[in-house]
């Protein structure tokens, strides 16, 4: 028998390979489905089903095409409805692979067809439970992503404790948990770095998984600092029932590229937005006027979908050279397919034929701190529970995720100095800011861990000695 844990670092997301006496089994798959196949048939083994775990909101899964493919069956958990052929399974319906079995156990309340996979082996023995978003090491699925109807957030919460405590935690404690998602994910509030726990550990270290727990308790923790999902969360969701573009088609019709001639009659005929995917020490140096700069460095997929609004929107992009077809491939995880074209020699060859260009002033923490004593306006873009351990005093929390909803807050004319963790979300700020007419912004290079390195006066939600 053969488990392996596939994980993209960029959507934190792990897909699952499981494998026995030449049959395959895949769980929540990536769009981009050859690696697969191509594992499989390294091995002489035959894919013969796809579980999924729910419909994601998060990436756009590859299920689709992996069954066009490889004539591999979908399958999702009870009342799952989907525009293409699947089985829905029932509660504790048991699939053979190979000389192993995987149980279908119906664990509602990230949404309703939430299921987790339970894997047996040859004897029969429970192995690995595949949790999908039900169960994530250090916490558990977000409840408010499928509401309808009359069910509520705490209609949902209240299912999920129902479904935890009577599917999940009457496993043994040395059964393997395979989370879908790790820490990074908008899934969860609190996931942990870590990617494969035990339900033993989980009900030691996990606050949702509290043996004295009521659920007049889950329901309020679990529930409570939620913010609001992602607005590409339900669009993504929308593709994984319905289908999508096959992942190739997308790559043709979006890998072109194009010559500053041609780029710069998309841009003006098509509305796109001009998409710098280099990393942030490039961008701020040169940038071709009114781009905006998600790098390919960070969480880039999951930026994407949560400062783009539309799915559809035309985009061109300057990537590094060679990057082209992978920052194509990352865009199609979370459903951006109507990529245009990239900058043919990325952002030299605009900077060569003396076009205009763009900078984003930069400066150091110890200059900020000198800033700061001339009451310069400091905001800081990380997440309000990152700014709530530790902030620069004087700093206005406006957190990346909810920029538009802070505008007003930026002064039209003094310069402002923006500031997240390291570096990286600053510059996306900063670009969308600049975009709209704020060139007096000033980004905090290397940002928060630069601060802790000055004497600016800082406010702690914790003893200082604590935080690490």
């Amino acid at each position: 028998m053969i488990i392996e844990q596939i994980y993209t670092g960029c959507l934190a997301q792990g897909a699952y390979y499981i494998e026995s006496n030449g049959e395959v089994a895949i769980i929540d798959p990536l769009r981009e489905v050859q690696d697969y196949i191509e594992r499989a048939g390294k091995n002489k083994a035959k894919i013969k089903y796809i579980f999924e775990t729910h419909f994601h909101a998060d990436f756009v899964s590859g299920h689709v095409t992996l069954a066009e493919r490889t004539g591999a069956k979908i399958v999702y958990g009870p009342t799952a409805k989907t525009n293409f052929d699947s089985i829905i399974a029932e509660d504790n319906q048991v699939f053979k692979v190979g000389a192993i079995t995987i149980k279908v156990l119906h664990t509602p309340g990230h949404t309703m067809e939430s299921s987790c996979f339970l894997l047996k082996d040859e004897k029969g023995k429970d192995i690995a439970l595949f949790s999908g978003d039900t169960l994530f090491l250090g916490d558990v699925g977000r409840p408010d992503l499928a509401q309808k109807g009359n069910l509520t957030v705490r209609d949902l919460a209240g299912f999920l404790y129902q479904s935890l405590r009577n599917k999940v935690m009457t496993l043994g404690d040395d059964v393997i948990v395979y989370p879908a998602h790790g820490a990074g994910s908008a899934c969860g509030k609190n996931l942990s770095s870590e990617t494969v726990g035990t339900i033993g550990n989980q009900k030691e270290t996990n606050y949702a998984l509290r043996s004295d727990m009521t659920k007049e308790e889950f329901v309020k923790e679990v529930t409570d600092g939620l913010l609001p999902p992602p607005a590409y969360f339900p669009l993504n969701v929308k593709l994984n029932k319905q289908g999508y573009k096959n992942i190739d088609d997308v790559i043709e019709n979006s890998a072109k590229p194009l010559s500053i001639e041609a780029f710069q009659t998309q841009a003006n005929e098509t509305d796109a937005l001009i998409l710098d995917v280099r990393h942030q020490s490039e961008f701020i140096k040169g940038f071709i006027p009114q781009s905006i700069f998600i790098g390919l460095g960070g969480t880039f997929a999951p930026w994407v979908g949560a400062l783009i609004k539309d799915i559809k929107q035309p985009i061109l992009l300057v990537t590094p050279k060679g990057e082209e077809e992978d920052t194509i491939i990352r865009l199609s995880r979370v459903g951006f397919d109507n990529v245009l074209g990239y900058l043919d020699g990325s952002f030299e060859t605009w900077k060569n034929a003396d076009k205009e260009i763009d900078t984003l002033q930069s400066v150091s923490a110890d200059v900020l701190e000198d800033k700061i004593k001339q009451n310069a306006f400091v905001f800081d873009v990380r997440k309000p529970g990152e700014f709530a351990i530790e902030h620069i005093t004087v700093a206005q929390s406006t957190p990346l995720d909810f920029l538009n909803e802070h505008i007003s807050k930026f002064p039209k004319k003094a310069d402002f100095y923006l500031q997240c963790a390291g570096g990286y979300r600053s510059v996306i700020a900063a670009s969308i800011l600049k975009a709209r007419g704020f060139h007096n912004v000033i980004d905090v290079a290397k940002g928060y861990s630069a601060v802790r390195n000055t004497n600016i006066e800082r406010t702690y939600a914790v003893c200082p000695s604590t935080l690490k």
